[in-house]
């Protein structure tokens, strides 16, 4: 069956991403994977986070937070409900943990790095695009920490990206719209390193219980994505 989008069913999304979109934060991009836009901040703060303070804890910490702006998507939500969306807070501890997990936190010294993750428009895949952007942002706010000397060595071990796939109408496509999400008989999140391990596997069976078999046919296929987009924020780093 076509896609909505006349892709493949191996074809990502057009992605793009603008480094430098802030002046302020330390390290910023703007990603837009198809119709989906995140803009990516990352905010260094020169001291450890209160709790790693109180409990005598060395090293340092990242950490995200994740909003969409009322009318990132089709009908407006407005700001206090979105305040209390459950989603966005699942979404930020998401995001949070697969950056961290590329992370040393003794090299990162005694910073704490956060990355905002703010949805200005919505089509599918919002918590990929943080990832893979918040990735890009934590990248640079590191350069900038480098170029003062406040650390010594590259805290980050890997490169970190994230995308979809899904069983839409029977047949497994990657990188999900909201159209196609919205349909899907099975859809998961993958995020995955630079060097093709996984970090965290989200998955659903949104129509019935799938068999064991399928996870690992979606993973090959988001290997394939996040290499895509891993070698994207290679460009733009490098």
């Amino acid at each position: 069956m076509l896609r909505p989008s006349l892709r493949k069913p191996d074809q990502m999304r057009p992605v793009e991403i603008e480094t430098n979109v802030n002046k302020w934060a330390e390290g910023s991009c703007m990603i837009k994977i198809g119709g989906t836009h995140v803009i990516c901040n990352a905010s260094v703060e020169m001291q450890q986070p209160l709790w790693k303070r109180l409990q005598n804890k060395t090293g340092g910490w990242v950490t995200a937070e994740y909003s969409m702006l009322p009318r990132a998507v089709g009908i407006r939500k407005s700001r206090d409900a979105m305040l209390k969306d459950h989603r966005c807070a699942e979404i930020m501890r998401l995001v949070g943990r697969a950056l961290r997990s590329v992370v040393d936190m003794e090299k990162l010294g005694r910073h704490t790095i956060t990355i905002d993750c703010d949805v200005i428009q919505a089509d599918g895949g919002t918590r990929c695009a943080a990832i893979t952007g918040g990735f890009v942002a934590l990248s640079l706010a590191m350069k900038k920490l480098l170029l003062e000397g406040r650390i010594s060595e590259n805290p980050i071990g890997d490169y970190v990206a994230a995308t979809s796939v899904g069983y839409w109408h029977g047949e497994l496509v990657l990188d999900l719209d909201f159209e196609e999400d919205s349909a899907a008989e099975l859809d998961a999140n993958f995020v995955v390193t630079g060097d093709g391990k996984f970090i965290e596997i989200q998955a659903t069976g949104e129509a019935h219980p799938f068999e064991a078999g399928k996870i690992n046919d979606m993973m090959a296929l988001a290997a394939k994505g996040c290499a895509e987009l891993i070698g994207l924020q290679k460009q733009v780093l490098e």
